[in-house]
């Protein structure tokens, strides 16, 4: 199996904003027992999610996370690797490139070596989202279309670009306008974008807010175009946006995931990382985002990297 095609994207998306100094990063502040922690946008999964964890961590430690809203998985990964950030929720196919830093010429060199795994925590729906009465039922109806594919740089984008250019659909084919999830939805809203990619686990609460307010339809990545995805990426795996989700979405929708999982840096003390792994997976029971997905047997699933021995600790 071939990973060029996967690289080329993320070099891509990165390289809009500079590979070494993937843009937006917040400088963090880490000092003493407050450890910086960088989520996403506040209309995603990982912002929710990671003040979720703030608290578990903040009541059975001695540190506090101080929670940073970021443009997710490639600006997370960048502040990692600059160590500007503690810990960081990432993607697994984002975590796996970004260390690897092979398969393209402007990343030969560049691996971010001292990211390191500490778990895997629920799968990342790729939502393609549209206007109820908007007439797209397929991925191949974007030929043409103007589509947010996510924040310039973020994994988000990365993903969309690998599934637009599976159904044929390659730069150039569409107008493409990069903004963070709650910006996305309201560009749909206003008529401004014929489709948007929300990657999150759903609901989706800036999804939740369009369906509440507008109608949306969710596009189907199912049948031989999955397939095809999943044979040109490996950490893309089948999933379902059950019906009932979201307002006015009746039946379940097939699409394709990837996984979201907390990542540190190497030069983070190994008694840290495990006093916070073993908050947080130790009160999971006081998780309220994903909370059913969230669990210490499958914190290893889909792991694509070397875990911080902090981590290894805690899961033996």
């Amino acid at each position: 199996m071939s990973h060029d095609f996967n690289r080329r994207h993320f070099v891509t998306a990165a390289g809009a904003v500079g590979f070494a100094g993937l843009a937006g990063c917040l400088g963090g502040e880490g000092a003493g027992n407050t450890l910086s922690w960088y989520a996403g946008g506040t209309g995603g999964t990982y912002y929710p999610l990671s003040n979720n964890f703030k608290s578990i961590v903040d009541d059975n430690t001695d540190y506090s996370l101080q929670v940073e809203s970021t443009g997710a998985s490639l600006e997370n990964v960048g502040s990692l690797n600059r160590e500007e950030a503690e810990f960081a929720l990432i993607q697994n196919d984002i975590a796996y490139f970004a260390v690897n830093g092979t398969g393209h010429k402007d990343l030969e060199g560049n691996a971010m070596e001292n990211i390191r795994g500490v778990a895997t925590l629920y799968p990342e729906t790729i939502h393609v989202v549209t206007q109820a009465d908007s007439g797209i039922e397929t991925i191949e109806d974007l030929d043409g279309a103007t589509v947010n594919t996510g924040d310039q740089g973020s994994g988000t984008q990365v993903n969309a670009l690998q599934i637009l250019e599976t159904a044929g659909i390659e730069e150039g084919d569409f107008t493409e306008q990069n903004t963070d999830f709650d910006t996305a939805t309201d560009q749909l809203r206003d008529g401004d974008v014929d489709a948007a990619f929300v990657v999150g686990g759903w609901p989706v609460g800036a999804v939740e807010n369009l369906a509440n307010s507008a109608g949306v339809s969710l596009v189907e990545i199912g049948g031989d175009l999955r397939e095809s995805i999943m044979s040109e990426a490996e950490w893309f795996a089948e999933d379902t946006v059950p019906a009932g989700t979201y307002d006015g979405i009746d039946e379940d929708v097939e699409t394709v995931s990837v996984q979201a999982m907390i990542a540190t840096h190497s030069g983070v003390d190994e008694e840290i990382v495990e006093a916070v792994t073993t908050a947080i997976f130790d009160h999971t029971g006081e998780i309220t985002t994903k909370a059913d997905f969230i669990d210490v047997e499958t914190a290893q699933e889909g792991m694509p990297i070397d875990l911080h021995p902090g981590a290894e600790a805690y899961f033996g």
